[in-house]
């Protein structure tokens, strides 16, 4: 059985993903974009279909890439692309997919604050310094 030693926060939504490995000694940051332009499409009365865009196949294959070593996986976003990222890893890549711990809303944090997320998550706070002084 392999160890992971990192757990990874991935924020996207139909235009990037930023995906941070996290570990006591810092994070790392890699930062994905679909191979397809995003596509506005605009749904008419009466006609068929959702109006959206389905999810990018390879957009999707490439995040699971970043994520393959990840020993638990955050997932945060607006609207549906979190879900559809969740989906996709639940149903293509299960042995990915049962290591997701959360998918939460998150509107467009910067990256500090995706980590700052993550860390608080997964419970790493950085080790306290001893001061000498008693307890207030």
């Amino acid at each position: 059985m392999t160890t992971h030693h990192f757990h990874a926060v991935v924020w996207l939504d139909h235009r990037e993903a930023r995906i941070f490995h996290i570990g006591l000694s810092g994070a790392d940051e890699i930062a994905l974009h679909p191979h397809l332009p995003t596509r506005h499409l605009h749904h008419k009365a009466g006609s068929t279909g959702s109006g959206h865009a389905g999810p990018d196949h390879h957009f999707l294959e490439d995040v699971t890439s970043a994520l393959r070593d990840a020993g638990e996986i955050l997932i945060l976003g607006p609207a549906g692309a979190k879900t559809e990222l969740a989906k996709f890893l639940r149903e293509q890549h299960p042995d990915i997919g049962k290591r997701i711990v959360a998918v939460e809303a998150a509107d467009h944090p910067s990256d500090r604050e995706i980590v700052a997320i993550a860390k608080r998550h997964f419970r790493m706070a950085p080790p306290r310094v001893a001061t000498g002084q008693a307890p207030g």
